[in-house]
């Protein structure tokens, strides 16, 4: 860890640039006096004893190591809250206590048969439970691993692992790393002190932040300077807030204040710095953004909870039955048993079977009843269920569909519990950064001096052209497309196959190119054009050794797309120094490469609330410019009358670019006078080295006085890259009628900007943007702003969605969208108790929302309110450590897994590569988890209420003896064998439709938020169809049976080893055939499940018959002598089950005549082949298979052609008054 070289970029002080972000606000603070001086109190109590780390580790201090752990056990906590998880299940509870009753004497089974199954369930449950918290440990380890650079004493410094910071310690981050805990800034590889931070994971944004530490600390600038480095740090306690610290540094007896500017959190990255020195303040889960994670949620399926429900159900129904069957013992005990003398009641003394006692008695057959009839609630269902689940979560991890080949990740289920919610979705909340976004803009087109240039189309004008060409009403007519037709080469959905493949740079036009630029009649526009684009930036540039070329490192994707444009155009940024920017100009009057220097007087650096940038140059004449570049809106209003000769056209193609979705920025200047500049100059640095709370308005005043009297030059359209197939997946979402919400901390510009590209908003949306403070506020009303009360800002937000509501509840036209966009401090108090139920009120009824500026917290209480507001589904989605919140907040979370860490994807239930393949998590994963956990679950309660009801109707048919009818053995494999297959087999491989359906039908998703196959009226419908069953298989079988003198030609009657092998093989028989029915997809595993478990059903009987006496017991060669030479057998066998299932395949048959569902008519288009046959038809249908949306890329195609459309009927009625004129004026 030596240092091994001078300082990079020692010369380059940013703090002389900067105008709003490097200012120290900070100076020396009198100890003497009160104020933050002398942090003390509730919330101000942490100490902090730089390069000192071992005193933190004893009491009073003992603050926690930097170990993290997102797990939801430890070897301590698994037992106890594995073992509460598992019985949060209502028939686990019933279980553990038949399990105990089957200690006792009054049960029919044997205790072993009892606790054995109990404990196998359970401890399979915990064990994947430990599987998969296993997993996420695995991956917290891998963080915990992660080495930084750390002093160890006496100027040197050596890796250490991340787990074994503590606070107190001095540590050195390189370039790229992330900051292993919260840090107090020292010093860096600047002169002054700047450092570059990349927050991405924390709040979304791409822009880096400007830190600097304090100038007391900047001769901390070597390894060796730390080895007698001593201050102490008194400041707020650990809290969840990003963007606030307070805190004093006490160094060489002077105290010193701290803000924000001097810290740098965990899970940030440094970046355009070749390293820092920092104090770690807060370690592990003390640290800002583990304060912003909530504890691992236990989270449970809608479908799982609905089945306690129907546990409950059949609960009543066993406790109900158990009282008819105790109470008939009772009456039978007291009245009929003295009078059966070959029991010997007399001299019976037990209480179980005591005429003298018959209320005892009815009690204690109670508890063998409610054990007896215990299969009314299938134990095995809970088993099942996991093994199905395991086995979807399989399919889902080895889907190559979801395989990344760029990353190499697949898909993961981390948790299997939640697989049928993944088809059940509503609402989805999404991060924007590094989810929606790959932090990468194309320069495609641009307006200069009110000509338009670039030929190539964004995907959503390709789209929208051509699915206006194959309209067919349109086949007779000719449209005319403007410059915005490609011509390049298109693939399916827009996506171009570009001629060159330069990273940021899309724009196609001879016009302009290889110095053409020059033979333009404005080319001195374009001159300067180019100019602005080379020098109104704050990034640097880094050569490239590879290409010969510059790699530049800049604030935001924006400004790199505009230096590799202006590369491109011909005028490289080759350099930077403190005080100037070189210029390589291609295309000079000498045709030759000129390199030229402009000087940087003053940089006035973007921000959200200015919406603009500018820099101020001398150019090699001496002549003063300032360039400046910013939202069109803003640019606009401060032109120069003189300076407006392009704003018409320059306005039609902004509204063009951004009905193409395209970002856009207007360029201007503005010659400045040598005095006037100097007068202006003294003003600003008297602003910039003011010290007050009003200082941010005094630079905004000053600083909007240069800004005024522009010169418009043009504007740029860039197009921001969304991940592959972001498009198209939001577009597929929105068909299956899912609602999109995006949740950033980016700033509302951006958000908005990626609204349009993701197809979120759309040109004609209505917009309804709620602040706290006035959208169309001057930099004079800042400082009245900044002390707008809490109250006001709260009544001000309450009318705003007032208006908004009616607005909203009053519109009448069908097409009209609205989109609503919040920002974080009016989300502040739309989240209070009083206003949040209005707030999702209107959100609800908006086609998109987009929250802006919002802290991981507040990500997470959306999601709340949305998740309990609604009751609906919620799945959210993100990249980084800022979206942890939102994932375990919500039903389902999913974490992408790409360059920001896996913080995300250890807090989330299912993990992806990139957000197109959500689309298929959800649309085919989703739909067939759903569908097939739903009619599992129908299907276990059917058979399970058709072979427990048999066994109590014995009972009465035996004067509730206890006595069962089946063999011990048939009804120990009932549900481990002989139809735990078939139902494993519908669970795993069930397909109503292919996937590559689901993706056709979108709308077939909504089955299962509208829950058509787990509602009542279904669940009631298997139980009724079940208790029918069971009426039906057990009189049937004991009136064929009871009303033959003999069943075989011998005379041999039927005893009840007889019935109940017959009323057993007709249940086999009649549950196995129904699953069959219930089936749309049979492959050889299904065949072989079906009617393997019938035929092992015989193979059993058979070799059980010929076991010793001793084992088979009555069953001895009962199928080879007794039941299976008689033909009686075989024929009520067939009848019976018919009798079973005809009534399911009545219904069925009538439903798919009648009254079909979307996948029954899928279905019987792809039998008749219908797809390839009859193409209209298929492409009709799938037309009708979307649903109705206002947000997608197929929402803003419709938008776009009914524009079109519109064109066209005003052009075709002027063409014809216009000949009818020609006519008129020809006859006359």
């Amino acid at each position: 860890m030596a240092r091994t070289g001078q300082r990079k970029r020692d010369r380059l002080r940013w703090s002389k640039l900067y105008t709003f972000s490097c200012i120290r606000p900070s100076v020396q603070l009198d100890p003497s006096e009160s104020g933050p001086a002398s942090l003390s109190g509730p919330g101000f109590s942490r100490t902090v004893y730089c390069n000192q780390p071992k005193i933190h580790s004893k009491k009073p201090l003992k603050y926690p190591s930097n170990y993290i752990s997102t797990t939801k056990y430890n070897i301590i906590t698994f037992l106890p809250k594995a073992i509460f998880e598992q019985f949060r299940r209502v028939a686990n509870v019933y279980f553990l206590l038949a399990a105990i009753l089957s200690l006792t004497p009054v049960t029919p089974f044997s205790a072993v048969s009892m606790i054995a199954p109990l404990a196998f369930v359970v401890g399979l449950s915990m064990a994947k439970e430990a599987l998969e918290d296993w997993r996420r440990f695995i991956q917290d380890m891998k963080v915990n691993s992660r080495k930084v650079g750390v002093h160890k004493g006496e100027g040197r410094f050596g890796y250490k692992n991340w787990q074994k910071l503590r606070v107190g310690d001095v540590v050195k981050v390189e370039k790229d790393k992330f900051f292993p805990a919260d840090l107090l800034l020292l010093s860096s590889s600047y002169e002054d002190g700047i450092c570059y931070v990349e927050t991405m994971n924390l709040d979304g944004e791409t822009n880096l932040k400007v830190k600097r530490s304090l100038e007391v600390t900047l001769p901390l600038d070597d390894d060796v300077a730390f080895g007698d480095f001593k201050g102490t740090v008194r400041c707020e306690d650990p809290n969840p807030n990003l963007y606030t610290f307070v805190g004093n540094f006490e160094y060489e007896r002077q105290v010193y204040a701290l803000d924000p500017n001097q810290i740098l959190l965990r899970d940030s990255k440094l970046r355009n710095t070749s390293y820092i020195y920092g104090v770690v303040i807060f370690t592990g889960h003390d640290t800002k953004v583990m304060q912003n994670s909530t504890e691992s949620p236990s989270k449970r399926s809608g479908i799982e909870k609905k089945m306690d429900k129907i546990i409950y159900i059949l609960f009543s129904v066993l406790v109900l039955i158990s009282l008819i069957s105790s109470i008939g013992f009772a009456i039978k005990t007291k009245f009929f048993m003295p009078h059966w003398w070959y029991l010997r009641p007399d001299f019976n003394k037990d209480d179980l079977y005591n005429p003298k006692k018959p209320g005892v008695s009815g009690i204690f057959h109670l508890i063998t009843a409610l054990i007896l009839y215990g299969y009314l609630i299938p134990i095995s269902l809970y088993v099942s269920i996991e093994v199905v689940k395991v086995l979807q979560a399989m399919f889902i991890n080895h889907d190559l569909h979801m395989y990344d080949e760029d990353s190499g990740v697949p898909a993961q289920a981390r948790t299997s519990n939640l697989n049928e919610e993944l088809g059940q979705v509503h609402f989805i909340l999404s991060d924007k950064t590094g989810t929606l976004t790959c932090n990468q803009m194309d320069f495609l087109k641009c307006s200069i001096a009110g000509v338009s240039y670039g030929t190539g189309s964004s995907e959503v004008e390709v789209a929208a052209h051509k699915q206006l060409a194959s309209e067919n009403d349109y086949n007779n007519q000719e449209i005319e497309i403007e410059p915005t037709t490609p011509k390049t080469p298109i693939t399916p959905f827009g996506t171009k196959i570009r001629k060159t493949s330069i990273k940021g740079f899309s724009f196609e036009d001879e016009r302009l190119m290889s110095g053409n630029w020059r033979n333009e009649k404005q080319a001195g526009s374009c001159l300067l054009f180019f100019r602005i684009l080379a020098l109104c930036h704050t990034a640097i540039p880094e050569a490239n050794e590879e290409t010969g070329g510059f790699n530049y490192e800049a604030e935001s994707p924006d400004e790199s797309a505009f230096l590799v444009a202006a590369r491109e155009f011909g005028f490289e940024f080759c350099r930077r120094t403190q005080s100037g920017v070189f210029v390589r100009e291609k295309y000079s009057a000498s045709e030759e490469p000129v390199e030229r220097e402009f000087k940087v007087l003053n940089l006035l650096e973007f921000n959200s609330k200015r919406k603009r940038m500018s820099v101020i140059v001398r150019d090699e004449s001496g002549q003063i410019i300032l360039l400046c570049k910013g939202a069109d809106s803003i640019i606009f209003d401060r032109l120069s009358k003189n300076g407006r000769a392009y704003e018409p056209e320059t306005t039609r193609h902004l509204n063009e670019y951004g009905e193409a979705g395209l970002r856009t920025l207007a360029l201007s200047y503005r010659i400045l006078e040598e005095k006037e500049y100097s007068d202006w100059n003294s003003e600003f640095i008297k602003a910039k080295t003011s010290i007050g709370a009003d200082r941010d308005a005094q630079l905004e005043r000053v600083a909007d006085l240069m800004e005024r009297e522009l010169i418009l030059v043009g504007a740029t359209a860039v197009e921001d890259k969304l991940q592959k197939g972001v498009q198209q997946c939001i577009d597929k979402l929105a068909q299956a009628g899912l609602k999109i919400w995006v949740l950033t901390g980016d700033k509302m510009e951006t958000a908005i900007n990626i609204g349009y590209a993701c197809s979120l908003l759309r040109q004609g949306m209505k917009q309804i943007c709620l602040s706290t403070t006035p959208s169309d506020s001057t930099p004079q009303d800042a400082k009245k702003a900044f002390v707008l009360s809490e109250q006001a800002a709260k009544e001000s937000l309450s009318l705003q969605i007032q208006n908004a509501n009616q607005m909203v509840k009053l519109e009448k036209d069908p097409h009209a969208a609205f989109a609503l966009i919040i920002d974080g401090k009016a989300l502040t108090y739309a989240l209070e108790e009083d206003l949040k139920a209005r707030f999702l009120d209107l959100a609800v009824d908006c086609a998109s929302v987009i929250c802006c500026r919002v802290s991981p917290k507040q990500k997470a209480l959306v999601t709340r309110l949305v998740k309990e507001g609604t009751g609906k589904t919620t799945l959210a989605i993100g990249d980084g450590a800022n979206d942890v919140g939102m994932i375990q907040e919500a039903d389902i979370g999913v974490g992408i897994s790409g360059v920001e860490g896996m913080q995300a994807v250890m807090a989330s239930d299912f993990s992806i590569s990139q957000f197109r393949f959500l689309e298929r998590l959800l649309v085919v994963h989703g739909h067939w988890c759903y569908k097939r956990i739903a009619q599992m679950i129908c299907y276990f309660f059917y058979k399970n209420i058709a072979f427990g009801l048999t066994i109590f109707y014995f009972e009465a048919f035996t004067a509730f003896s206890g006595q069962s009818v089946y063999d011990d053995w048939y009804m120990l494999l009932f549900n481990v064998v002989l139809t735990s297959l078939p139902v494993i087999s519908l669970g795993a491989f069930e397909q109503d439709v292919s996937s590559e359906v689901c993706l056709q039908f979108p709308a077939l998703y909504q089955q299962g938020p509208k829950n058509l196959f787990f509602d009542w009226y279904r669940i009631l419908g298997w139980m009724g169809n079940g208790l029918y069953s069971s009426l039906t298989l057990y009189f049937l079988s004991v009136s064929i049976f009871s009303s033959l003198a003999a069943f075989r030609p011998d005379g041999h009657t039927a005893d009840m080893s007889a019935v109940g092998t017959f009323m057993f093989t007709c249940i086999i028989w009649a549950v196995n055939l129904q699953i069959a029915l219930t089936m749309s997809h049979f492959t050889w595993i299904q065949h072989l499940f079906v009617w393997g478990s019938i035929g092992s059903w015989y193979l059993f009987l058979l070799a059980y018959g010929t076991a010793s006496p001793l084992i088979s017991g009555n069953a001895f060669h009962l199928l080879i002598e007794s039941l299976g030479p008689a033909p009686i057998y075989w024929i009520a066998t067939f009848l019976i089950t018919a009798c079973c299932n005809i009534p399911y395949l009545v219904h069925i048959s009538y439903q798919r005549a009648m009254n079909p569902l979307d996948h029954h008519v899928i279905q019987e288009i792809k039998y008749y082949k219908k797809d390839v046959e009859d193409l209209d038809m298929w492409k009709r249908e799938r037309n009708k298979a979307r649903q109705e949306t206002k947000i997608g890329f197929t929402a803003r195609v419709d938008a776009k052609i009914r524009q079109l459309k519109g064109r066209l009927h005003k052009k075709i009625p002027s063409l014809t008054s216009n000949q009818m004129n020609q006519h008129c004026s020809g006859s006359s």
